[in-house]
């Protein structure tokens, strides 16, 4: 029951805020060393980033991009043949690779300071393995769906990894 109202009150909160809201999920023992923060190359990205940087200035942070081929399900429906799907795959994770660079020296990250992580499949599912498997004690998230519109019609995948993830949370708006 705890966590259910906790987390509702945290959705609530969330779905209202004009400022960043920090969930903490853990008691607190020492500054943040490893940031997770998962992006998806839109405007809030560079924000999220930066107010993980101001958070944790001396944290490492995990910049962390999971992408799917665009159509791959029609393109399977269709029964393009495997090498072909896998061959998108490549040349996705290649321009997510790029763009994240990209997004690396905008957000002026120290290059011995950050990682970069490109991963085909599911944002939530890989933002929670990749909690666990960097040790992270803070994920940054800059928040989407404006309006409930786009909630409904875009989905969110704060929501799920505010109540799967172990480690604090910070939406940043």
């Amino acid at each position: 029951m705890r966590h259910f109202v906790l987390g509702t009150t945290a959705l609530r909160i969330l779905s209202t805020t004009i400022c960043p809201v920090l969930v903490v999920k853990q008691s607190p023992r020492e500054p943040y060393h490893r940031l997770l923060v998962p992006v998806d190359f839109s405007p809030s990205s560079l924000r999220a980033i930066r107010h993980a940087r101001r958070i944790a200035p001396r944290a490492d942070i995990v910049l962390l991009h999971a992408f799917d081929v665009p159509f791959e399900g029609q393109l399977r429906y269709a029964s393009v043949d495997e090498d072909t799907i896998h061959h998108y795959r490549i040349v996705a994770k290649q321009e997510a690779t790029q763009k994240l660079h990209a997004l690396r020296d905008e957000a002026a990250l120290d290059r011995y300071g950050s990682s970069l992580v490109v991963l085909h499949g599911d944002p939530t599912m890989r933002i929670i393995e990749q909690e666990q498997e960097w040790d992270c004690d803070l994920i940054v998230m800059g928040k989407h769906g404006e309006n409930l519109l786009e909630e409904l019609l875009i989905g969110s995948v704060t929501k799920p990894v505010l109540a799967e993830s172990q480690c604090d949370i910070l939406i940043s708006v």
